[in-house]
């Protein structure tokens, strides 16, 4: 884990962020990975990944569930309120301020060609997110063995196909996801392995 950080130090590397957090959840996710693990190596990709499902099967913004994961891993509960308050004090400036100015000028054809090129960088930037994220989940399961590696490709498919294709609630393929790989690992996993 990377090192010490003041307080006012993790404040102002999160009101950085959250500065910059254009383009929705992805971008801002892929911000929050790129200084968590590659720049101060608060967090392994491992770990990132693990914060991330967690956040995923709890209610809320997951994104604020994350960055209060990561400031209580970081500086323990003042960490979590100074990285959840530096997020979102820029971030919530800037959104009061653009939304009062495009209401003016929404029907400019500039901004609407400016914001047609936004949607596809937005896009770009969450398969790269998604790439990232599913590089250690891929590395993790290949340690395991060919049965994790089999079933973390075929719940990875199948939740992609569930998800596209039906009406199925999210938070029920996040926990069928959780029990059908639970119960795979109980099921393939040498029984040594598990404590007794």
């Amino acid at each position: 884990m990377g090192g010490r950080v003041s307080p006012w130090r993790l404040f102002w590397i999160w009101t950085v962020i959250g500065a910059q957090s254009f383009g929705g959840g992805s971008a801002t996710l892929y911000l929050i990975r790129r200084v968590a693990v590659e720049r101060h190596a608060w967090l392994t990709d491992d770990d990132f990944t693990r914060y991330w499902g967690i956040c995923q099967i709890a209610p809320g913004i997951n994104i604020l569930g994350l960055v209060i994961l990561i400031g209580w891993r970081v500086a323990g509960a003042p960490g979590a309120l100074l990285s959840l308050s530096g997020l979102l004090l820029p971030s919530a400036a800037i959104t009061v301020a653009l939304t009062s100015i495009y209401a003016s000028i929404r029907e400019a054809p500039v901004v609407r060609a400016a914001i047609a090129g936004v949607v596809p960088a937005t896009v770009g930037l969450g398969l790269l997110l998604a790439f990232t994220m599913v590089r250690p989940l891929l590395n993790s399961a290949r340690r395991e063995g060919r049965a994790s590696t089999l079933v973390a490709v075929v719940l990875l498919l199948v939740s992609t196909i569930v998800a596209a294709l039906a009406r199925t609630p999210v938070l029920a393929i996040l926990w069928g996801a959780g029990a059908l790989s639970a119960l795979a690992q109980w099921q393939l996993v040498p029984r040594q392995r598990w404590p007794r």
